[in-house]
């Protein structure tokens, strides 16, 4: 009994039914991490002068991509779980089961984000800064969905922190065991194992605050904000990654994610040295959407401008001795 309580016990399950509906955890995670990071993107925008309800605008070309571009990197790096034989190809299509790569996610994401910039006249860097913190604190959320879904966890452990996991059961599906059930609380062989997504879990909100605290102090623009979430977020994702036991693609003995929180840590600290030299935070004015009241006032349309303007009287037509 004291072995028990001395570890983290995980949920029975990650699926609920309302009726014919399923509630699934890693999905209202999710969404909860997505209503975070547009809740405090916002309020960060605002505050650095930008327009109120920029940011909801931009969210709805860039989740819609991240989500796709998540899904695309997850099925590119693990293509051995949906086309090989025996399985089945069209799961590749069923994110609710869990698979969003963050690399992928980010990079389609910021395709989205780049195409609703451009179409309000901001720009893209400050727009970064400004959501930065609240896409790392969207990370840290989803880590509870991986929970629930009893995945991504590392290896044994007899430390007071392990994580018990449990051995579910699907009688409609005996192979489809993320639906399943742990029925009787049977620990698998490897129980207790490190939380992994716990430890990522908590290093996403210690970036975070670094990122606040470094935004506030240095007020940095340009997509320096951003650059030092991407710094700070590979770190961490680099050594946790390796604690992992979960099927993973290798490249030169390395698990490919730790290759990429290699490359990207290299390119966010370059990146963030050179942006530092192009001068201080954008000026309020350019975080100004041009579809804004308060810019319509300033730059009015020409159709406007000519339809208030005073008509002048055509003259008339000089007499001439034939008329």
């Amino acid at each position: 009994m004291s072995a028990y309580l001395a570890t983290i016990p995980s949920p029975d399950r990650g699926v609920w039914h309302l009726g014919p509906i399923p509630l699934r955890a890693y999905a209202l995670c999710i969404i909860a991490g997505i209503i975070v990071a547009i809740w405090w993107g916002e309020r960060r925008w605002v505050a650095r002068g930008g327009t109120k309800g920029t940011v909801i605008d931009i969210a709805v070309f860039a989740v819609p991509f991240g989500l796709v571009g998540g899904r695309l990197y997850h099925v590119i790096t693990d293509p051995e779980l949906y086309f090989t034989e025996g399985k089945n190809p069209w799961n590749a299509f069923a994110i609710w089961d869990g698979g969003l790569g963050i690399w992928g996610a980010i990079a389609l994401g910021a395709v989205g984000a780049l195409i609703a910039c451009r179409r309000k006249g901001i720009p893209l860097p400050a727009m970064a800064d400004a959501i930065a913190p609240g896409i790392v604190v969207a990370q840290a959320i989803g880590r509870i969905g991986n929970y629930f879904n009893q995945e991504l966890y590392g290896a044994h452990t007899d430390l007071p922190w392990g994580l018990e996991v449990y051995q579910r059961f699907n009688p409609e599906d005996p192979d489809n065991l993320l639906n399943g059930v742990a029925t009787g609380h049977i620990p698998l062989p490897e129980s207790p194992v490190h939380p992994t997504f716990l430890y990522e879990l908590i290093w996403n909100l210690l970036v975070a605050l670094l990122v606040v605290w470094a935004d506030r102090k240095f007020k940095l623009g340009h997509g320096r904000a951003f650059a030092l979430y991407v710094a700070g977020y590979t770190v961490g994702r680099g050594w946790i990654e390796m604690m992992r036991t979960d099927t993973a693609n290798h490249i030169l003995g390395l698990r490919v994610n730790v290759w990429t929180s290699i490359l990207l840590f290299v390119a966010a600290v370059v990146y963030f040295v050179l942006a530092g030299k192009r001068g201080p935070r954008e000026l309020p004015e350019t975080l100004v959407s041009k579809d804004a009241p308060e810019a319509a006032e300033e730059e009015p349309e020409p159709a406007k401008v000519a339809a208030e303007a005073p008509e002048t009287p055509a003259e008339e037509p000089k007499k001439t001795e034939e008329s």
